[in-house]
């Protein structure tokens, strides 16, 4: 198979609690790179402590491709309620996040990671003292994460690929990248995916291998499916990605369903991604 891309997962696309719990599920899949959820200081996604944490994955039989920071208190119910409580977009959480953006990027280093993805929140557009605010807090974030060597890749979806471009223009800063998902911008109905790898580019450092449909109800989520049975356009998408040079991990991300439904979505998905990396 061409070394172009390697196929990997999300580590909490697979609701696990441990890493020997994850290294378990792996092993049948076959998959050996996983998108690695750090978890958080107070509401803790996984068992073991930090240093626990850390030897386990030094030990485990697969590799970390980028960790991922959430923070608590992101309420994806509905688009309304994300635009509210995610990322960076209340002034009230900014500072307790970027201390968590501090931990989590040197937990990202002591795991000898370089890439650590988050959700910016809903970017504000235009000229506007909301905006200049947002952005400055952004840099703040990309000034932590690069004072211990981590790029700071925003995950793609809650805005344009245009605004997003225009953002990271204006950031101008050299640890600020994309963690791009696909179908986070059908889920959000923000455009054509494939566009978007277009405008995004060389800044995009990481991958997300997910699918979608747009929504048919205003103000609502699109559905996110099994990869190969959305609009994403698996094929098409591969296709972007090697016209921009990217050539890293394709995480695999299934955030619907129980967990042996998951890690059979994610099985079926490695399939179809190992027949069309094939093709090309």
């Amino acid at each position: 198979m061409s070394e172009r891309w390697q196929i990997g997962v999300c580590s909490w696309s697979l609701q696990v609690r441990s890493i020997p719990e994850l290294v378990q599920l792996l092993g049948p899949l076959g998959l050996t790179r996983v998108h690695l959820a750090l978890g958080d200081p107070h509401h803790a996604s996984w068992l073991e402590d930090d240093a626990t944490f850390i030897k386990l994955v030094e030990a485990a039989p697969f590799t970390a491709s980028a960790s991922m920071l959430a923070f608590p208190g992101e309420d994806y119910t509905s688009p309304a309620t994300i635009q509210k409580t995610g990322g960076f977009g209340d002034p009230a959480l900014r500072q307790e996040r970027l201390e968590l953006v501090k931990w989590g990027a040197a937990k990202s280093r002591a795991l000898g990671l370089s890439i650590m993805s988050v959700h910016a929140g809903f970017i504000p557009e235009g000229a506007s003292p909301a905006r200049a605010a947002f952005v400055d807090c952004l840099r703040r974030a990309l000034d932590i994460s690069a004072a211990q060597d981590v790029t700071l890749a925003f995950e793609t979806g809650q805005e344009t690929a245009f605004l997003l471009r225009a953002t990271l223009d204006e950031l101008n800063h050299p640890y600020a990248k994309v963690n791009f998902d696909p179908a986070n911008m059908l889920l959000y109905n923000k455009g054509n995916p494939i566009e978007a790898v277009r405008v995004l580019g060389t800044d995009i450092v990481h991958v997300h291998a997910k699918d979608a449909n747009v929504p048919t109800v205003e103000g609502q989520w699109g559905a996110e499916v099994p990869l190969g049975e959305g609009q994403v356009g698996m094929g098409d998408f591969l296709d972007a990605l090697a016209e921009v040079g990217y050539t890293g991990a394709l995480a695999i991300e299934r955030e619907v369903g129980d967990q042996a439904g998951r890690v059979r979505d994610v099985g079926t998905g490695a399939n179809m991604l190992r027949q069309l990396i094939a093709q090309r």
